[in-house]
């Protein structure tokens, strides 16, 4: 059985099983037991094995992307048109996510008393950390991004300023000779192997965790909770939809001069793999045989713009990330203002750079960005069981992202035709 099959089943099962503990045994002492005493620790063990994680992937992957893009004045153009448009794309996608999940509310609907009850069960855990991240926006904000100690930020999962400390270091590693950058990124490429390989180790014991999670959830309040997920999915699958068919096809067309349909047809074929594996690594090889055989994109373009996409330019996954935050937020009662949610925005296309492309790779992202927001991050349970469609989904979308930059750049950078 695949993994994703299993944390689907233990999605199915947990449900089930606390729902009909809701409903026949809701006031049994051994329910109340079993629940705090066992569920509660086996999904807590889950969640920690995804925090641990965060602070290092989110350093050594955004560090040793932007030192991948090595002499930013040899580079110049090339390099700043990529970022450029890997910003915008992700950019639109974050606010078109937010945008639907604000309007059509999937994660509203249920009773104000069984959100109090929520918040009163679950949300001790994320108050502590909330502060750190959005509860003031304003100048101060902005000041804050720079941290006086960059451990202290890891310490407190400060995002902002963990990503701008990462950004920097980053950076600054362009800036030194070659000879004595290059150790430092093999020590950060390690670092990141190994991290990645903790998250797989997590999502093998995602079954259980989730299962626990769930039913921690259902056995006190029952299978209501559960009726906002189909509207969830349909949201986040619509957002990706809008963002391929609407956003991805006005870029090619009016900055790629491509057709969209022309664009589209072409890339069946990363497409298909990106959906079947949910994963951008797999997906390069494929994706750099089209962007030179359909696309006529110059080796030269692809070859720096595909391998830095899949590691930095995830367009569907910063939509996926802002719809589950604000999503679980609503089922919660968490409200969000203005202000905090143009933070979390923010937060998304920063931290959609440091997600690692590999099957459930945004995860430890989305958990800490539920920390840092004082979303209680056990809410995670609720959408990790129907997490891998939509992975295969946004995945399609990142790849799409990626070739698009890539047209984009290698168009801008001919020379255009004599009049």
């Amino acid at each position: 059985m695949k993994l994703h099959t299993k944390i689907a089943l233990g999605l199915v099962l947990g449900a089930l099983a606390g729902g009909l503990c809701n409903h026949f045994f809701r006031d049994a002492g051994w329910l109340a037991f079993l629940s705090d005493n066992v569920a509660y620790p086996v999904g807590q063990v889950f969640l920690r094995l995804l925090f641990m994680t965060v602070v290092p992937i989110v350093f050594t992957s955004i560090a040793v992307g932007v030192a991948g893009i090595g002499d930013m004045k040899t580079l110049g153009r090339l390099g700043g048109r990529t970022m450029g448009f890997f910003a915008l794309s992700t950019l639109l996608a974050a606010l078109l996510g937010l945008t639907l999940v604000n309007t059509i509310r999937p994660g509203a609907g249920l009773p104000a008393d069984t959100r109090d009850e929520l918040m009163a069960r679950f949300a001790s855990g994320a108050q502590g950390l909330a502060e750190s991240s959005a509860a003031n926006f304003g100048i101060s904000t902005f000041v804050n991004i720079v941290p006086r100690n960059p451990v202290a930020a890891a310490v407190n999962m400060d995002m902002l300023a963990l990503i701008f400390f990462s950004l920097i270091f980053g950076a600054a590693l362009t800036m030194i000779p070659r000879e004595k950058a290059q150790p430092v990124i093999h020590v950060l490429e390690g670092i990141g192997e190994a991290v990645i390989a903790i998250i797989n180790l997590a999502m093998k014991l995602a079954p259980y965790g989730v299962f626990a999670l769930i039913f921690v959830i259902t056995s006190q309040f029952g299978w209501g909770i559960l009726q906002q997920l189909s509207m969830y999915v349909i949201v986040v699958l619509l957002g990706l939809l809008l963002h391929a068919t609407v956003g991805i096809s006005f870029l090619v067309k009016v900055f790629g001069r491509m057709s969209p349909l022309k664009f589209w047809k072409g890339i069946e074929a990363p497409l298909i793999t990106a959906f079947s594996t949910s994963s951008s690594s797999a997906t390069l090889p494929a994706g750099l045989a089209v962007a030179r055989d359909r696309l006529a994109i110059s080796p030269a373009t692809s070859g720096f713009v595909l391998p830095l996409g899949a590691t930095m330019n995830m367009s569907g996954t910063a939509l996926y990330e802002g719809c589950v935050v604000l999503f679980v937020a609503q089922v919660f009662g968490v409200q969000l203002d203005l202000a905090q949610q143009v933070t979390l925005v923010l937060l998304a296309v920063l931290s959609a750079i440091a997600v690692a492309s590999i099957p459930g790779g945004s995860l430890p992202l989305i958990a800490g960005l539920m920390v840092a927001f004082g979303i209680p991050p056990e809410g995670i349970g609720i959408i990790l069981g129907i997490d891998r469609i939509l992975d295969m989904t946004r995945t399609m979308t990142n790849v799409g992202a990626d070739l698009v930059t890539a047209a984009i750049v290698d168009r801008q950078a001919r020379p255009s035709p004599p009049a």
